[in-house]
């Protein structure tokens, strides 16, 4: 498309902005009418262990929010020559679950917890058992339960509960709302009343009663809102907050704040009865919109929904790429030490194709990439290792594999409950994120450790922050009565290539060699937890 065209779209405001918030990147991506990006900004921050709780700073969201926005709008000023005034809708979205409690005055109680952490065992278990539906560790329904059984100073003081998205929402437009994905993961939906379920609420609130805590969750949890329906709009002190120069207008639409979970199904065109997707970054977790409610509640299985209320079975596991990319991160040392540099890109796509020459079973390697506790696994808190045996063969290629193959392991324990034992059946599982951005190498791997073919877009990499845009675009653009489904199939992704990567015979025998290693040295990983 021409330039001049795409300024002229941009004056008019004939846009969708979408902001996600993830582990190591705060991203922003402006699309234009076609749902294709024009411009794109993004900012690097990492969380901190404060008294051993993982967590960000509020100023560091907002500081990572101006800079990645910052950056989205000089792109386009050096790109089509103005300054971006008008936008015609915005979606914010982020990493899901955790706890953020304030105050009637709208006060931070106590430090972001994130869903990293795995602090909330004795809730969640107590939970799960009281509603007979799984409770992760890492929803804020668990966290705020097991600051109530911890006796914290600050539960009487808690006047609204809500998500990282859902704070930057509320910051930006002054509305309390959620959209049902992530509101999914503060506490379990009623699909078909489409708000939280009124049976468990009233069931929470008798434990509140019981701990003498006088307070209705009800009245602490953001209002639940589908995908297209207003959420708000722009106020001025949003826009300064999005925007301190000034140039930004308040009034602009915002669509209901959205987890990552949602934002990845939108991106990958997942939002339908028997279609799923794997989002692989920081963290990885897998998406299968259901036919029929599952059999039985499983630990290692959350429910959730699609951004529209569409039960959802989910499978999270809390590390991924952590411990690849400090391995990566070695390399370049050792290569700018020897004065033999090369990009980032172009860095991950060697170290990629290496792991392509390995052995099927990685020479007999193991790698756990636990850098946090790993709930799939029973673990409280993680040790990232490299294991084998004297006659292992420990080659570049064996070594990139393992750590390739670590990433998707633990995703393959859950998956194995929902294609196996749960017998969930999937039209197609599409991959997206960080993990699948050196073409043919993850995916490969994936679709032999799952069993199943993995299509991955050429969107792919586009990633959060452009599903969020598609979500803010169906607001303002949708026909009357057009499904969220009909949209991003006949309007986004019509005309998607996409690359598909089928089951490989060698690959998933050593994969499966890799994994009776990896079951087996999960002892080895407890006990250097408790050593180290």
């Amino acid at each position: 498309m021409e330039n001049r065209t795409i300024t002229q779209e941009i004056e008019r405001g004939d846009t969708a902005l979408g902001i996600e918030l993830g582990s190591t990147r705060i991203k922003a991506v402006l699309i234009g009418p076609d749902h294709t990006p024009l411009a794109a900004g993004s900012h690097d921050w990492e969380n901190e262990n404060l008294d051993g709780v993982w967590t960000y700073s509020l100023d560091a969201v907002w500081a990572g929010i101006q800079a990645a926005y910052r950056d989205l709008a000089g792109q386009a000023r050096q790109r089509y020559g103005l300054e971006l005034k008008k936008i015609g809708a915005i979606g914010i979205s982020a990493m899901m679950h955790g706890y953020l409690p304030f105050d009637g005055a709208g006060r931070l109680l106590v430090p972001f917890r994130t869903w990293r952490n795995t602090m909330t065992a004795e809730a969640a278990a107590a939970l799960t058992g009281l509603f007979g539906f799984n409770i992760p560790q890492r929803w804020s329904v668990a966290h705020f339960y097991q600051a109530v059984l911890n006796r914290e100073p600050h539960v009487g003081q808690v006047a609204f509960l809500t998500t990282l998205a859902g704070y930057v929402h509320w910051r930006l437009t002054g509305e309390k709302v959620l959209g049902v994905g992530d509101a999914s993961g503060m506490f379990p939906i009623d699909s078909a009343a489409g708000t939280y379920d009124q049976g468990m609420l009233e069931q929470f609130d008798g434990l509140l009663k019981a701990h003498e805590v006088p307070v209705r969750l009800g009245g602490l949890l953001p209002r639940v809102l589908m995908a297209g329906e207003p959420a708000g709009t722009l106020t001025p002190e949003g826009a300064r907050l999005l925007d301190p120069t000034g140039a930004l207008e308040p009034g602009i639409p915002l669509c209901p704040p959205e987890g990552d979970a949602g934002t990845g199904m939108a991106a990958t065109n997942s939002v339908a009865p028997r279609t799923g997707n794997v989002s692989a970054g920081t963290s990885i977790f897998a998406m299968a919109v259901l036919e029929k409610p599952l059999q039985k509640v499983h630990s290692e299985i959350d429910l959730v929904t699609t951004p529209t209320g569409q039960p959802v079975a989910m499978v999270h596991c809390n590390t991924c790429t952590s411990d690849l990319d400090a391995w990566v991160r070695l390399f370049d040392e050792l290569l700018r030490a020897v004065g033999s540099g090369l990009s980032k890109s172009e860095l991950y796509a060697l170290l990629y194709c290496k792991a392509l020459e390995g052995d099927a079973d990685c020479g007999g390697l193991t790698a756990y990439n636990y850098y946090s506790g790993e709930p799939v696994t029973g673990l409280a808190e993680g040790r990232p290792l490299l294991v084998r045996r004297p006659e292992s063969s420990l080659t570049l290629g064996n070594l990139m594999r393992a750590h390739l193959y670590a990433s998707v392991a633990t995703l393959k324990l859950g998956m194995d409950i929902l294609l196996e034992e749960e017998r969930v059946a999937l039209d197609r599982l599409q991959g997206h994120g960080g993990l699948f951005k050196v073409k043919g190498v993850a995916q490969r791997f994936l679709a032999s450790a799952l069993g199943v073919p993995v299509s991955v877009m050429e969107t792919a990499g586009e990633g959060g922050p452009w599903g969020m845009a598609l979500l803010a675009a169906y607001l303002v653009r949708r026909e009357e009565g057009e499904s969220l489904a009909h949209y991003l199939d006949r309007r986004v992704f019509r005309d998607a290539r996409a690359d598909l990567a089928q089951p490989d015979a060698r690959d998933r025998a050593g994969f499966l060699a890799f994994l009776e290693r990896y079951r087996a040295g999960l002892e080895v990983e407890r006990a250097a937890v408790a050593a180290l």
